[in-house]
């Protein structure tokens, strides 16, 4: 049976009641379609599951590798790679494991090599731990520059020093999906530069139609993944996170400090596991959904000046406003450490637009912001007409 699609599910005035940072950041003019939630209702096999928690008063501390080993099965089923739960950590979110991982792997003043533009928190989590970002920028069609990565890893190497190459698979903001021998490529830099990989996942169910996601552990058993259900299935409010290691990786990965395992929410892990067993069919709805408002967006903005390259995977759109009369002549990217504003994303604020400026994601993303097309069509329309409004009056 197909499944209805759950983009098309809520009208704007039921999600204008919500309370998450989505909704309440703005003023009530400004239409959001910025930070990673979806406007949709989660599956009724998440509802019902964690509803059954709650009834039993199953909500005490989590135990166990249930979340790991759901993956494993959902990745075993769409992927073809079964990762072994045995050698994985269930963590409060993606983000709090991969900083865990960045200090376990390297020592305070390494670089971690991050391949820019990219999702923000890479650059601010990294300066927490007390490493240093260094950019290995995308080619200009948004794909993985081995070589740029190989010169990276090479100087944050120099003298002995640990490094970590730390990847978004599929890649955020842009979408793209890396493939097998852009990964294998990457897998063999990194190993003869003696540095570790952590790949946050995150994105991978949410690939679209065409594209072939791979699974980073597939191809580098010395490699760190670490995945969620929470974008893919719009949990991020009762989130959680597991960190699998690759088969020459699980010894290390027993050496996390046994206090990272404290984080995790248990009815998170529970509404995650039946996303990842139960949720399936809704998932696969998101996706079509997804594709069709990505075509649409390419669609609407025909003529406008602002290029969009429909992605591989997400519910992101990676708008370049370069050749627009938004476009800011001195905007700069500086690792992340600028305000989460720029010319563009300010004149799109101020006609009504809430989007995510580009100079927070690192070197590339000038001019650039990132829209959330993860909403019904009727939302999306008004979104982008919002959006070329701004630019003709420009």
């Amino acid at each position: 049976m197909t499944h209805p699609n759950p983009l098309e599910q809520v009208p704007l005035e039921r999600l204008r009641e919500r309370t998450s940072i989505k909704w309440r950041h703005f003023g009530p003019d400004v239409l959001p379609m910025w930070v990673a939630e979806m406007d949709v209702v989660p599956a009724e096999a998440i509802q019902d599951a964690v509803a059954r928690a709650l009834r039993d008063g199953d909500t005490g501390y989590g135990h166990g590798v249930a979340y790991a080993e759901a993956h494993a099965r959902f990745s075993a089923d769409r992927w073809g790679f079964a990762p072994d739960p045995a050698a994985s950590v269930t963590v409060a979110d993606v983000m709090m494991g991969v900083f865990e991982l960045l200090r376990m792997l390297t020592d305070a003043g390494d670089e971690v090599v991050v391949t820019s533009p990219v999702y923000p928190p890479f650059h601010g989590f990294t300066r927490h731990a007390g490493r240093v970002v260094r950019e290995a920028p995308l080619t200009a069609d948004a794909r993985l520059d081995v070589d740029a990565i190989d010169a990276a890893l090479a100087a944050a190497t120099a003298g002995g020093r640990r490094s970590v190459l730390l990847l978004a698979s599929p890649h955020n903001p842009t979408g793209t999906v890396h493939t097998r021998a852009e990964l294998e490529a990457v897998a063999a830099v990194a190993a003869r530069h003696g540095a570790s990989v952590v790949v946050d996942e995150i994105h991978a169910p949410l690939t679209l139609p065409g594209a072939v996601f791979t699974p980073y552990l597939s191809v580098d058993p010395r490699g760190f993944a670490v995945t969620s259900a929470s974008k893919a299935w719009n949990l991020a409010g009762i989130r959680s996170a597991t960190i699998l290691a690759g088969t020459d990786a699980a010894a290390t990965l027993r050496e996390i400090p046994e206090v990272v395992t404290h984080g995790p929410n248990h009815l998170a892990v529970i509404a995650h596991t039946a996303a990842y067993d139960q949720g399936r069919d809704w998932l696969d709805a998101v996706v079509a959904g997804l594709a069709a408002n990505h075509a649409l967006v390419r669609d609407l903005l025909v003529g406008s000046g602002v290029e969009h390259r429909i992605p591989d995977a997400t519910y992101l759109a990676w708008l370049d406003l370069s050749a627009t009369a938004l476009a800011d002549p001195d905007a700069r990217a500086d690792g992340g450490a600028v305000a989460d504003t720029s010319a563009p994303s300010v004149a799109l604020h101020r006609a009504g637009l809430g989007v995510n400026a580009g100079e927070p994601f690192g070197a590339g993303g000038e001019n650039h912001v990132r829209v959330n097309v993860g909403t019904s069509e009727a939302v999306l329309r008004e979104g982008v007409a919002r959006l070329r409004a701004a630019v003709d009056a420009a």
